[in-house]
């Protein structure tokens, strides 16, 4: 059975509606509508099959679950050059946040100091997905251990009528309030960032657990 029959025997109409919804932005004709742990089910298969090379080299693919399992398997390979070079190939193709959002390579962790060259690069590419994928590595590497007050800044610089786009320096900088917040709330003191992002910023993390009652307080003085 090949991989798209397999998808088709997966499909639930009801999860497609519900899909087709939240991925306003790309057709509903290539939506099939199959749950995310199936489709990581699917990768891993993939993944230590004799077909990974020919999926991973299939591009464009037709439906939104093929891009979100092309991930999730590029997602897995440990080698950090060989894992770079796949991701590399496929960010032009990715169309939708949830494609962009879901999959985090696991060598990225262990490679810090090669991985930020491609983040910057990713950064100042004039495709959405592409920076939206940069801005999420910065934030779940780079907020840590390796964090420099210098990365606020690049996430700051960031322009962009796109939804998706402000939605994901929002995010961004709400995550660094949770866990840089001294160097973080100058941002919003001198409302560095565009009104909207910085209000939805400030209202993603009020809605955190992450941020502490005494600073909710705080930043709800600033919006």
């Amino acid at each position: 059975m090949n991989l798209i029959d397999k998808l088709f025997k997966l499909k639930d109409d009801k999860y497609k509606e519900f899909q087709s919804k939240l991925v306003p932005n790309i057709s509903p004709d290539t939506i099939i509508g199959i749950r995310t742990p199936d489709l990581r089910n699917i990768a891993k298969e993939v993944f230590v099959s004799d077909e990974r090379e020919s999926f991973l080299n299939d591009l464009p693919h037709k439906y939104y679950e093929e891009n979100l399992i092309h991930f999730f398997v590029i997602s897995m390979i440990k080698d950090f050059d060989e894992c770079i070079k796949e991701v590399e190939k496929f960010l032009p193709y990715v169309d939708c946040w949830p494609v962009s959002d879901q999959a985090s390579p696991k060598c990225f962790k262990k490679n810090h100091d090669k991985l930020l060259s491609y983040i910057k690069k990713w950064i100042k590419s004039k495709h959405i997905y592409t920076i939206r994928f940069g801005i999420r590595m910065l934030m779940n590497e780079y907020l840590d251990d390796d964090f420099k007050e210098e990365y606020l800044n690049m996430v700051a610089s960031v322009k962009g009528d796109d939804y998706y786009l402000k939605m994901m320096v929002a995010w961004y900088f709400a995550t660094a309030l949770a866990k840089r917040y001294e160097e973080t709330i100058p941002y919003f003191e001198k409302h560095v960032l565009d009104e909207w992002v910085h209000k939805k910023a400030i209202q993603k993390a009020i809605e955190s657990f992450r941020v502490t009652d005494e600073h909710k307080k705080y930043l709800v003085t600033l919006k």
